[in-house]
C-alpha cells in the first residue's frame, strides 16, 4: 500500500484504484477484499473512495463512495434507502432543561413510535395504529408516485409504508437531545425509509440477480449484481429509489417535529428551533458531476461533503458526534463518513460486553440499559477522535456534541 498525504492507496489489479481515508483507523481484511471486489466492476469511475468509518457490508462495504457510469449496484444503496440524520439547534441552553431527564425520555417515547414487536399478530408498536394528520398528509404527497411504483411492482403494495411515516425502527437508529460545546441544546436523530424501503430494497437486488443469472458466477460477489443504463429495471429503480429517499427525508421531518413538541410539554421555558438545521442521507444513489462529467455516486455509509455543505457524522451512544462542514474535496468525490463505524457485528458485541459494561458506559446518559441494547455499546465502534483526524481534508468541525438523552428502537 503507497501512503501518501491525506489517503493511502491500494491499487487493484484488473480493477480501479482504492482511495481510502484511513490513517490512523483501523481497516479489517475482509473489508478490503470487499472494496477489492467493487473497484473490479467493469463501470467503476477513476476509483473508490473509502471513508474512516469503512467496515464489512453486505456486498458492498460501508462508508465507501462508490461513483458509476451506465450502471447501478442496488446492493451497494443497500435495504435502508435514504437512512440518514436530521439535527436542529434550540435557543435552549443546557440549565433550561430539567434536572431529571427520565420524563423527558418518557415525553420522546410516547410521542415516536419506535422498536419493533415481534409477533405477526396484532399491532407493530414501532408503526402507528392511528396515523396522525401530520403524518397522513406527508403520505399524500407521496402516494400518487407510490401508486406509480407499485402499479408495476404489486409486491410493495403490502409493506410498512403509510403506517410507518414519521416512526423511528430499530438497530443503530435513534433520537437524541445533546449539548453543543457552548451548552446550548440541540435535537438530532437517526432513521431512514423503514418496511418499505427495505422492500424496495430487497426486490430490485433480486432482480438484480435474477437479470444477471447467468453472468452470475462471473460476479466478484453475487451482491454486486447491476443493472445497466437503458434498461427497464435500471429506470424502475431509479423511480423507485429516488422515491424511497424521499421517504426518508419527510420521516427524519415528522419525526423531528414529534420530538420537539413533546420537549415543549416537559421543559418549561418557551424555545425556538432550527436557529442551525441538517437533514442528510447517508445510504442514497444520484446524479452528480464530478471531474467534469456526470456520473451516479452511490453512497453506503457516507454523506456528501460539497464545499460550505453542511453534514452530520454521529458518534456511538455515549461517544461525541459531530456536525460539520464540507471541505468539497473532488478526490473523495466530496464526501465524508457517516459515523464512527462498527469494529465489531452485533452478535459479537452481546458475546463480549454486558449490560454492566453498558451502564458504565453511559453513565452521563437518560437512555435504556438493557441486554436489547448492548450491540450498541460505544466499545463495538470505533474511536471517533480517530475517524474525525482521518478525515480532517474532507469535513470540518462546527460544532461537537455529546448527548444527555438517547432514545433507542
Amino acid at each position: 500500500m503507497m501512503q501518501t498525504k491525506t489517503y493511502n492507496l491500494l491499487e487493484v489489479a484488473n480493477g480501479k484504484p482504492i482511495k481510502l481515508w484511513t490513517q490512523g483507523v483501523p481497516v479489517e481484511e475482509d473489508a478490503k477484499q470487499q472494496l477489492m471486489n467493487t473497484a473490479k466492476m467493469p463501470f467503476i469511475f477513476k476509483h473508490l473512495a473509502v471513508m474512516p468509518d469503512v467496515h464489512l457490508g453486505k456486498g458492498s462495504t460501508i462508508g465507501s463512495v462508490i461513483p458509476t457510469v451506465g450502471a447501478i449496484i442496488p446492493a451497494a444503496v443497500g435495504v435502508d434507502i435514504g437512512c440518514g440524520m436530521i439535527a436542529a439547534r434550540t435557543s435552549l441552553m443546557a440549565h433550561d432543561l430539567p434536572d431529571n431527564l427520565a420524563g423527558l425520555r418518557a415525553a420522546i417515547e410516547k410521542a415516536v413510535p419506535h422498536g419493533r414487536s415481534n409477533t405477526r399478530a396484532g399491532r407493530d408498536r414501532g408503526a402507528w395504529e392511528n396515523v396522525p394528520d401530520m403524518a397522513d398528509h406527508a403520505w399524500s404527497a407521496l402516494s400518487e408516485r407510490f401508486k406509480a411504483i407499485t402499479d408495476k411492482y404489486p409486491r410493495l403494495e403490502k409493506t410498512n409504508n403509510r403506517k410507518h411515516l414519521g416512526t423511528l425502527g430499530t438497530g443503530n437508529h435513534f433520537i437524541e437531545v445533546c449539548l453543543d460545546e457552548a451548552g446550548r441544546v440541540w435535537f438530532m436523530l437517526h432513521s431512514g425509509s423503514r418496511g418499505v424501503g427495505n422492500a424496495i430494497g430487497n426486490l430490485f437486488i433480486e432482480l438484480a440477480q435474477a437479470d444477471m443469472r447467468q453472468h452470475i458466477a462471473n460476479l466478484p460477489d453475487r451482491d454486486l449484481a447491476y443493472f445497466e443504463e437503458g434498461s427497464q429495471h435500471f429506470d424502475d429503480y431509479v423511480e423507485a429509489v429516488g422515491w424511497a429517499q424521499d421517504f426518508a427525508k419527510q420521516n427524519r421531518a415528522l419525526m423531528m417535529h414529534a420530538v420537539i413538541a413533546a420537549a415543549r410539554g416537559v421543559i418549561a421555558k418557551p424555545f425556538e428551533v432550527a436557529l442551525e438545521a441538517v437533514n442528510c442521507h447517508h445510504n442514497y444513489v444520484q446524479k452528480e458531476r464530478h471531474f467534469g462529467e456526470e456520473v451516479l455516486v452511490t453512497r453506503k455509509g457516507a454523506v456528501s461533503a460539497k464545499k460550505g455543505e453542511l453534514g452530520i457524522i454521529p458518534g456511538s451512544m455515549g461517544a461525541k458526534s459531530y456536525i460539520v462542514r464540507g471541505l468539497g474535496n473532488e478526490e473523495a468525490f466530496c464526501s465524508c463518513s457517516h459515523g464512527a463505524g462498527r469494529t465489531m457485528s452485533r452478535t459479537k458485541a452481546k458475546k463480549v460486553f454486558t449490560i454492566e459494561d453498558q451502564i458504565r458506559a453511559t453513565a452521563h446518559v437518560e437512555c435504556r440499559k438493557d441486554a436489547d441494547v448492548i450491540d450498541e455499546i460505544p466499545m463495538a465502534y470505533k474511536d471517533i477522535d480517530q475517524v474525525m483526524d482521518a478525515q480532517r481534508e474532507l469535513v470540518e468541525v462546527v460544532h461537537t456534541l455529546r448527548q444527555v438523552v438517547c432514545v433507542k428502537g
